[in-house]
């Protein structure tokens, strides 16, 4: 699959994760389409490059904690996803917890999707 096109798809998949969040979460507020394809790509931008250079920086707390840690970076993720994109809200811990949960089931639903489309195509 050409670049642009992966870039497209993961913008795409991202956007709708943040869509499934904010239908089951109270806490979780997206107000228009621009938030959820900025807060997407704030999202993807943040995934990777700077969850990468944190998790490495912070291992020992990764390994001590049994990965425990990780969800703590996850959620820093989608804390900077909100504080940078407008109209893009979460209220409470628990709400960021739901919201790195949607967004991993989301990718990892996605990611078999399209493996199982590439495999037959």
């Amino acid at each position: 699959m050409p670049f642009v096109l992966r870039l497209l798809v993961a913008l795409a998949i991202n956007a709708l994760a943040l869509w499934v969040a904010d239908a089951l979460w109270d806490g979780v507020t997206l107000d228009g389409a621009w938030a959820y394809i900025i807060g997407a790509a704030v999202l993807g931008v943040a995934n990777a490059i700077v969850k990468p250079i944190v998790a490495i920086l912070t291992l020992p707390l990764i390994l001590i904690t049994l990965g425990l840690f990780y969800l703590l970076i996850n959620i820093a993720m989608v804390w900077l996803a909100q504080a940078i994109v407008p109209d893009f809200d979460i209220d409470g811990f628990w709400s960021y917890v739901g919201t790195v949960f949607v967004v991993w089931v989301v990718n990892w639903i996605a990611d078999r999707v399209l493996d199982t489309v590439g495999a037959r195509g």
